[in-house]
């Protein structure tokens, strides 16, 4: 941090005057309302202080007022299981796109490996050691780095099966009179997307694919233009709980790298809005 920053678990004010709409209420019974539920805004800079530091759940410092390491828990997978990351990110994409700053002339997709230190669904077998299990988090940007669509799979499936997949999961974005933007007008791709048929998968959704082919030579500057998404995995990776799977349950995983593609997208909004 530069002096004079907050802390990365420290909500903003911006952000949470886009989020606090989007959570659900909860239900009390008058008669036996229990224990004062702790405040949203304070639970959710638990899950950020776990997001950013990689520290386990059981071990979160209560002298920070956030809660318990199980009320945050808790509280992040009743929000994931409401769609609120989701519809979070939809309403920022919004945001740039109403101000002109989303890139659809091409998007760029790429993959890194996680080791996984425990077994269980979306985990297999590392491509580097199978003794070890791992998972892959699967990015989609737009031109200029902002993420699109993410996805989590096993670390022994192969890049191009989620190539269709990702394209799909890119919601429809508003913010421009007219019809909702959801396709790019190009997709950039390394060696490992090189295949016939998915080319011309891509083709029938109307996008024009520049994947670079296997046995020919390097050299065709598609490498000038993919970095934007291996800044972007950096900038995942970048938050300790996303280098290395802990979660046995996929759906908590992929609650953290639904909101850490909220907060890549939110810091976009914030420079360039």
């Amino acid at each position: 941090m530069r002096r004079g920053e907050q802390p990365p678990w420290v909500v903003p004010d911006g952000l949470w005057q886009r989020i606090e709409p989007l959570l659900p209420k909860p239900e009390r019974n008058p008669r036996y309302p229990g224990r004062k539920r702790i405040p949203d805004r304070k639970v959710l800079c638990g899950i950020l202080f776990v997001l950013h530091t990689g520290i386990q759940w059981e071990f979160l410092p209560q002298e920070l007022g956030f809660g318990s390491g199980m009320t945050c828990w808790r509280r992040l997978q009743e929000w994931n299981r409401a769609g609120v990351w989701q519809r979070l990110h939809e309403l920022l994409l919004a945001e740039l796109q109403a101000a002109g700053k989303l890139d659809w002339s091409r998007a760029v997709i790429d993959s890194s490996h996680v080791r996984a230190a425990r077994r269980g669904p979306k985990s297999g077998p590392s491509p580097v050691d199978r003794a070890r299990p791992g998972s892959k988090h699967h990015v989609l940007t737009e031109g200029a780095g902002i993420p699109l669509a993410v996805s989590l799979t096993g670390g022994n499936r192969h890049d191009v099966t989620q190539l269709l997949p990702l394209i799909d999961k890119i919601p429809p974005v508003r913010g421009r009179r007219g019809r909702p933007r959801q396709r790019p007008d190009a997709l950039f791709a390394d060696r490992a997307y090189d295949h016939d048929k998915y080319r011309k998968a891509v083709r029938g959704k109307g996008i024009r694919p520049r994947i670079a082919r296997r046995g020919q030579p390097h050299g065709s500057r598609l490498g000038t233009i993919r970095w934007v998404v291996e800044r972007t995995i950096a900038w995942y990776h970048g938050m300790k709980r996303l280098r290395i799977r802990w979660e046995r349950r996929d759906d908590i995983h992929e609650a953290f790298l639904t909101l850490a593609t909220c907060i890549i997208t939110y810091r976009h909004v914030v420079r360039l809005c």
